[in-house]
């Protein structure tokens, strides 16, 4: 028999902070495979974060902002190398 889902019944979203119940909630893969399900756990985001976001490709994403994120010595270093990499992947 499976775990009971009580636990889990509430879900935190990622974008807004929100406690929203799972049912209206959509999971989050920030790998980008939200099917392959083995050995996962999933965060989650509250439909109208969800109804936001742009669902482009975003292979070596994760990758990119952890390197910037140990670079950056605070938010605006962090967002201004970001632009420079994203104008640079873009061309």
């Amino acid at each position: 028999m499976l775990g009971s889902r009580n636990a889990r019944d509430v879900v935190i979203c990622i974008a807004c902070g929100e406690s929203v119940p799972r049912s209206d909630a959509r999971e989050y893969d920030k790998h980008g495979d939200r099917w392959n399900r083995s050995d996962k756990d999933f965060e989650h985001l509250c439909k109208p974060c969800y109804n936001d976001l742009t669902h482009q490709p975003r292979a070596g994403l994760e990758a990119l902002l952890k390197d910037i994120e140990a670079d950056a010595d605070g938010r605006n270093s962090f967002l201004q190398r970001y632009t420079e990499l994203a104008e640079k992947r873009r061309d």
